[in-house]
């Protein structure tokens, strides 16, 4: 593995094996396309001489495809390993903590998935106790549903708490007003670069043919709203009023050494849903909830890969649009604090999280602040860094 010139602080996961792509502004500049190193942005546009690099989106750089995005991370890795590029290229680093971070894409259409066994059974066993976890058909397909690509917003976005129509069950009526089951959800974000036709199918062997890189997200949840719309049609405006991502996106060509099987479930999946090639990922994930660690999802427990999710999502011939987003759903493990969401870890209230100062959580409270980080192995033992989605809870504006 070869070093880089570049400052990249000891123990980093943010070295030259991971150079995740975001978008950043200097003061009094525009947005522009950039790839962290350390704890410096490079600026594309600058270190590349490429005009693709300058717009506030990275929608025309995935649009390019699999060999230009795999040319662009060759040369910047030349760069920023040679030390014969290091007088030109070091005008175009950017000290991190001197950059805004911008949304990355442009969010074409979002999806998202409900692909952990262990969060959908922690859910069937509280609502339907007196049945089945799983319903017939989970095991047979990624469940998901579509959501609101323009309520996207990137890290260190306040979330204003939304309002809604909730029913509690001894309600005679529903009441309008704030959700006051304002949850969290730990996922991964999935962002597709290349396009595909109307009418045609993806195969999971070409997942890394249309997929650029992995994010990290956070599905908020409004429950008590979500509770009383989603018969018979699914989660509507409980989760359509805000999903933040993390601002670097990592690209596969990163995560190669994160690459592990999905697990060998039953029955048998239908063809399209097979994977000759794995497509699991070995993802560290923590859940952090105003400074304390609350729980550790690991993704490397999610009964589908997202190659099976992308290829479940055009078997109907439905088309890949460069900047569609589609998230993992909840990533939950076995254990208590593998869960990934305040409704597991409270188990619907019944049982409160303490937290450091002594107060109680069921779900979110105004000023609440929840950040969701995590990390992949990488070559010769290094980890690389997916970085960090934080959100903060604002009074809903009633």
């Amino acid at each position: 593995m070869n070093d880089t010139w570049a400052p990249v602080p000891a123990g980093s996961g943010f070295g030259i094996t991971n150079l995740p792509y975001g978008v950043f502004a200097t003061p009094g500049t525009s947005p522009r396309v950039g790839a962290r190193i350390g704890d410096h942005v490079l600026d594309l546009a600058t270190a590349l001489n490429d005009e693709v690099f300058a717009t506030p989106s990275l929608n025309a750089f995935l649009a390019q495809g699999r060999a230009r995005w795999t040319r662009v991370r060759a040369r910047i890795w030349d760069l920023l390993t040679d030390e014969r590029h290091r007088t030109d290229v070091e005008r175009a680093l950017h000290p991190l903590h001197t950059v805004s971070l911008h949304l990355p894409f442009d969010v074409a259409d979002y999806i998202d998935f409900y692909a952990s066994e262990h969060h959908a059974t922690n859910l069937g066993r509280m609502f339907r106790p007196d049945a089945a976890a799983l319903l017939p058909n989970w095991k047979h397909l990624p469940v998901g549903y579509h959501g609101r690509a323009g309520t996207v917003v990137v890290s260190n976005t306040d979330i204003i708490r939304p309002c809604g129509q909730r029913k509690a069950p001894a309600d005679d009526a529903p009441t309008f007003g704030p959700s006051a089951k304002l949850d969290i959800e730990v996922e991964v974000g999935f962002v597709v670069g290349t396009p595909s036709p109307l009418g045609s199918r993806v195969a999971t062997t070409d997942f890394a043919e249309h997929v650029f890189g992995v994010c990290l997200v956070n599905d908020w949840s409004a429950r008590d709203i979500q509770a009383w719309e989603y018969v018979p049609l699914g989660p509507f405006l409980g989760k359509s009023f805000a999903t933040s991502v993390s601002p670097w996106i990592v690209p596969l060509e990163a995560l190669g050494e994160a690459r592990v099987p999905t697990p060998a479930g039953q029955p048998a999946l239908l063809d399209y849903l097979r994977e000759p090639e794995p497509w699991g990922l070995d993802l560290d994930l923590e859940l952090v909830l105003n400074g304390r660690k609350v729980s550790h999802p690991p993704y490397a427990r999610m009964y589908y890969s997202p190659a099976q999710m992308l290829a479940h999502t055009t078997v109907n011939g439905a088309a890949l649009r460069t900047g569609d987003l589609y998230a993992s759903g909840t990533v939950s493990g076995p254990e208590r604090d593998q869960w990934g969401s305040l409704i597991e870890l409270t188990w619907n209230g019944a049982e409160p999280l303490t937290l450091p100062d002594g107060s109680t959580r069921t779900f979110l409270a105004d000023g609440d602040t929840v950040t969701i980080s995590g990390t992949a192995p990488g070559p010769d033992g290094a980890r690389i860094d997916l970085g960090e989605v934080t959100g903060t809870i604002a009074p809903a504006r009633e």
